[in-house]
């Protein structure tokens, strides 16, 4: 369902597919259970083609609400502009803003810095 790197200090947590909504809280505590392990580092999660419904995007607005809880930064990656549009409508103003990228090396690139 996911994987995860550390690529220039930034925890890159990849999903691979939509887990249905019978999956999303699974989906949503490995991604949680990640953060926890190495906050405070920044974190970006990838979501892929596959990755696009409701349920993946679902879950990565719960964890936006925990990063912002934790003070941790967090942005996601989709190629898809629906699913961009989806994410930044719908994301917890609360806390830290959720960064949505179409790019990958972006992402990583702009959370490294942040958290320099």
């Amino acid at each position: 369902m996911l994987s995860h790197s550390l690529e220039r200090g930034v925890l890159v947590i990849t999903v691979h597919q939509d887990p249905g909504i019978d999956g999303r809280a699974a989906l949503t505590t490995y991604i949680t259970n990640l953060v926890d392990a190495h906050q405070p580092t920044p974190v970006v999660i990838v979501l892929t083609e596959p990755a696009g419904g409701h349920a993946a995007v679902s879950a990565v607005l719960r964890a936006h609400q925990w990063c912002g809880r934790l003070g941790v930064l967090m942005s996601v990656v989709t190629h898809s502009a629906p699913v961009r549009r989806l994410l930044e409508d719908n994301a917890d103003t609360t806390g830290p803003r959720l960064v949505v990228h179409a790019r990958v090396d972006t992402a990583i690139s702009t959370a490294f810095t942040a958290a320099a």
